[in-house]
């Protein structure tokens, strides 16, 4: 089996904090007025100053520049923003870059201005292919735009692309989760990513369920069209790599994977969180404050300080997520102690019941324990 290892190297991640609607269903940070984006802009490079030995000299191997619309970008911007990373990191080969974009921004003549910048890979807000259920998440695109944007994104060179999907939101039915399956596969997308609907707290979706305008949604009718995703990979030659994430082999997310096995990165921007296995660290979400303490150099953001056990428990849940699993032999390597045997009996439990297996010294989710990954890491937790 593939061991689930981490390298040497570092990501970039770049929160742009643009909207030009609002999503109902949406708790990222974002604002749907452009009034603070050039003052963003010059705020964010001067943060990837001020932190440049935040990643401790490591070499950047990825960028992200996600949102928020980034899309809003346009080519100049993004080259300087790239420019800046070289400037104060060390950049040789990148072996990705990606922007996240909507459809409704991919006309012809941004993606052409794509193609000379650094960016390799798209992530596009897709959500669906079908107008109900964009009109009912309040998007900016419509369906024919979404199979345009992919179209033309494919014209344009850029082979290497991703979209987002979301299932379970009312009124999609099992048949109508499948047709937006079938055109990740007609559209010969390499990779996708697929999440539950879910109710945050403060979001326009919430008050319209709390106030009966829509109905809650439905956690078995979720769990259903998860398993029907799974199914569709298995017969189409995805990769479920992680729970939420599915690529062609050799097209998996490089930067999100790095995620999970733990590489290090820096989170540039409002609300962008950085890690650098010792340490967790997240900007303010607030574009004002962010900009104001960037300029003063006292960037407005919060700092927690690791103990090897919490760096372990996070270690379970991200790898657990994924098709590599728990490397018991990693644990035994990276943290000393004999914490291997206290992760195996906790997961006696979940082997019993069918969730978990273990293989070659790695715990893996069965196909019926992906749907509760979440709880299962909580039983493997090691305590302090």
């Amino acid at each position: 089996m593939e061991q689930f290892s981490h390298t040497g190297g570092a990501g970039i991640y770049i929160h742009i904090p643009f909207c030009r609607q609002a999503c109902n269903y949406c708790n990222f940070h974002f604002s749907t007025s452009l009034k603070y984006k050039d003052d963003l802009l010059a705020a964010l490079k001067q943060e990837l100053a001020l932190r440049k030995d935040y990643l401790q000299g490591r070499e950047i191997t990825t960028i992200y520049i996600g949102g928020g619309t980034p899309s809003l970008l346009n080519a100049d911007e993004i080259n300087e923003l790239f420019d800046a990373i070289c400037l104060h990191y060390p950049v040789n080969k990148l072996a990705e870059f990606t922007l996240e974009a909507n459809p409704d921004d991919l006309n012809t003549q941004y993606l052409r201005s794509l193609r000379h910048t650094t960016v390799d890979r798209l992530s596009i807000g897709v959500q669906s292919f079908r107008d109900e259920d964009l009109l009912f998440m309040n998007r900016a695109h419509n369906a024919q735009q979404a199979d345009y944007a992919i179209k033309a994104a494919q014209d344009a060179g850029i082979s290497n692309l991703s979209i987002d999907l979301i299932y379970g939101t009312p009124g999609l039915t099992d048949a109508a989760w499948k047709e937006n399956l079938d055109k990740v596969r007609l559209l010969s997308i390499p990779h996708f990513s697929a999440y539950a609907l879910t109710v945050e707290e403060k979001t326009a979706l919430h008050h319209a369920i709390k106030t009966k305008k829509v109905r809650p949604i439905d956690a078995e009718q979720a769990a259903g069209q998860f398993e029907l995703m799974a199914d569709f990979a298995a017969q189409n030659g995805y990769d479920h790599y992680e729970i939420s994430n599915l690529g062609r082999p050799g097209m998996h997310a490089v930067h999100n994977t790095n995620y999970w096995k733990g590489v290090h990165y820096l989170g540039i921007g409002p609300a962008a969180h950085s890690f650098n296995g010792t340490s967790r660290r997240w900007n303010v979400a607030n574009n004002a404050l962010y900009i104001k303490g960037i300029a003063e150099k006292q960037p407005a953001s919060e700092e927690e300080l690791l103990t090897p056990i919490q760096h372990l428990n996070e270690y379970i849940m991200t790898s657990l997520r994924t098709m590599w699993g728990c490397d018991l032999d990693r644990v035994s390597a990276e943290w000393h102690g004999d914490y291997t045997r206290t992760i195996e009996k906790n997961a006696e439990r979940d082997i019993d019941r069918g969730l978990l297996m273990k293989k070659e010294n790695t715990l893996l989710l069965t196909a019926s324990g992906k749907l509760f990954a979440d709880r299962i890491a909580a039983d493997l937790f090691v305590e302090e």
